[in-house]
């Protein structure tokens, strides 16, 4: 659901959130439930006393280029400011095979002092309670968000900061076309739909499909999560848990598919949406010869590289729902940063004192420069500069209005395989909004028994 594969690749390319490990092809998640202070007994050691000089090792999120160079820059800030604390960067490959190293290494006692990681079920995959160091009393975590803090979190404690922004995945919209069509943000589907109408009417592409990448099939539905959850809250427990009210051939969550579907019906989309590139819609869509794409923020580096010009003239609003009053704009929350078991005395003091920095004014800073903030930080210390997207100020907007929600990958481990085949299906005709949801219902069913769960039989 985040981005493991093209998307991942495309936003490390761009130099933005070095943590984009998972994807909207791929199996990810969270089951970050809240954390009630536990934690443990651990007490706060980010402000103990270093004896020595001592050497830590970083391992990076990646082994691409952006994820190296953010990882030495983290290490380099870092002893500038602890000159006794030497940073060093070991790296790891992405998808499934840096998961299963990163398994292996707290299995066998090998892994390094800090390494930096995806929230949500991945991170709840490695058994934080019993392979990581709580990190609850650390002063910082009173200031990380509600919802961030539940991704890196079990009913025992708290086990990440922040590394890296937020971003969210609704309708990217070129403002000046808006403007001159004198047109307002959609409360609702049939609003949306409207609009989508008289920009069609004024010769612009109202919608624009890229299924020349398929990830990007996706966003109706996967977009649409935090309007399902404003709708049932408990709609994610009921989905993990096998619910017959809880499939996406049932409202709330067929919505998805059938706006997918009725985009194509209504001629809405591009002609060329069957072979159409991400980038190249990007491109459109800062020209303004397309007005709407349902799309994640973290691409508007895309943008910035083409025609910095035009990254200003692009806002987001949320996929609007069929009841406005359950539209929500969904959130993706940024990776984290943890400390294994394996890591005590001196060198758990300057692991410590590395996550508190990386979250302070100064490592903050470090960020911002390495890499193109898409949204706001998950923590208060950390905030974007005034020369991030405007994009970033939309999403903040209906983050404080609370009129946002976490995608569900955050909430369960269960994403089936083949949702942007079978979303390319029914964007296409091919197949109807029910016929697509039944077939996802099936392929989550595999899923899900795959990953074990019992309730999946």
């Amino acid at each position: 659901m985040v981005f493991r594969g093209t998307a991942a690749r495309t936003a490390v390319a761009l130099g933005g959130t070095a943590l984009l490990v998972a994807s909207l092809a791929g199996c990810s998640g969270g089951l970050g439930g809240s954390s009630a202070g536990g934690g443990g007994s651990t007490s706060d050691t980010s402000s103990g006393k270093l004896t020595s000089n001592v050497t830590i090792k970083l391992l990076a999120g990646g082994n691409d280029p952006v994820s190296i160079a953010t990882a030495k820059q983290y290490a380099a800030g870092f002893h500038k400011a602890e000159p006794k604390v030497t940073v060093t960067v070991d790296t790891r490959p992405g998808g499934t095979d840096g998961d299963n190293l990163i398994k292996t290494r707290l299995s066998t006692g090998e892994m390094d002092d800090v390494f930096l990681y995806n929230s949500g079920s991945l991170f709840q995959a490695l058994h934080p309670d019993q392979t990581l160091q709580p990190l609850t009393n650390e002063p910082w975590v009173k200031n990380i968000t509600k919802d961030f803090k539940a991704t890196v979190s079990t009913s025992k404690g708290t086990y990440g900061a922040p590394a890296g922004t937020t971003f969210a995945g609704g309708i990217m919209y070129n403002k000046k076309v808006y403007e001159k069509l004198h047109l307002s943000i959609p409360t609702s589907w049939d609003e949306f739909i409207a609009n989508s109408k008289k920009i069609k009417a004024a010769g612009i592409t109202p919608v624009l499909q890229t299924y020349g990448d398929t990830w990007t099939s996706q966003l109706f539905v996967l977009g649409s999560y935090a309007n399902i959850s404003a709708s049932d809250p408990q709609w994610a427990t009921k989905y993990t848990d096998n619910d017959p009210s809880a499939k996406y051939s049932k409202m709330p969550a067929l919505e998805g598919f059938e706006h997918t579907a009725q985009i194509h019906q209504l001629g809405l989309a591009n002609k060329d949406y069957a072979s159409l590139t991400n980038v190249n819609g990007l491109k459109e869509l800062a020209e303004g010869k397309a007005a709407q794409y349902p799309m994640i923020a973290v691409v508007i580096g895309n943008v910035l590289q083409s025609d910095p010009s035009k990254v200003n003239d692009i806002g987001v609003f949320p996929i609007p729902a069929d009841n406005a009053s359950d539209t929500h704009l969904t959130i993706w929350e940024p990776g984290g940063a943890y400390i294994p078991k394996t890591t005590t005395g001196q060198k758990l003091i300057a692991a410590k004192k590395f996550v508190a920095w990386l979250n302070s004014p100064a490592g903050c800073d470090i960020q911002n420069k390495t890499g193109l903030p898409s949204g706001p930080y998950a923590i208060s210390q950390c905030k974007v500069p005034s020369t991030a997207p405007a994009l970033v100020a939309d999403t903040q907007k209906y983050i404080d209005q609370g009129k946002s929600g976490v995608a569900l990958e955050f909430l369960s481990p269960i994403k089936g395989p083949n949702l942007e085949k079978i979303l390319i299906q029914v964007g296409s005709g091919i197949s109807s909004a029910a016929q697509g949801a039944k077939l996802y219902d099936d392929d989550v069913k595999k899923q899900a028994q795959q990953l074990g769960l019992k309730a999946w039989g």
